[in-house]
């Protein structure tokens, strides 16, 4: 990790968490942040499993001649859905208003069942549906 953070503090990023090391351990995300402009950046460090289906799906966009893979809007959706933090699920309907028609509904449903099959968990498709109906309400 010291070698991730060193080469986000060269690119003007500082972590967000005083332990990186123990902190990315246990969760696999390596929080930062930009320093000139505050945004909040959450590095996901992959694994095996859904993480390398995120990766192959994921979308890459050039910054100072670097290739960055993004995750996909609907693979964000699927990891705020997972987390299920009232944060989160704000974040998913901020996601779902501001992508439209363009946000493939389908591919989030499939995702969030496979999901469901690999954690032995019922609940993932249904609170993403209540999000989205909580989201047409206050059309």
């Amino acid at each position: 990790m010291a070698e991730l953070a060193d080469a986000l503090r060269r690119c003007g990023f500082e972590t967000r968490v005083e332990n990186i090391d123990e902190f990315a351990a246990r969760t696999r995300v390596f929080p930062a942040i930009h320093r000139a402009t505050q945004m909040g950046v959450d590095l996901v460090l992959a694994g095996t499993g859904i993480e390398e289906l995120f990766f192959e799906r994921s979308q890459r966009h050039v910054m100072e001649g670097v290739k960055i893979p993004v995750a996909s809007p609907e693979d964000v959706v699927a990891m705020k859905v997972l987390a299920g933090r009232n944060k989160d699920l704000d974040d998913v309907s901020a996601i779902v208003a501001a992508q439209g028609s363009a946000l493939d509904l389908t591919l989030i449903r499939d995702t969030l069942r496979d999901l469901e099959t690999a954690l032995d968990r019922s609940d993932l498709v249904r609170l993403f549906e209540a999000v989205l109906a909580r989201g047409e309400r206050s059309d």
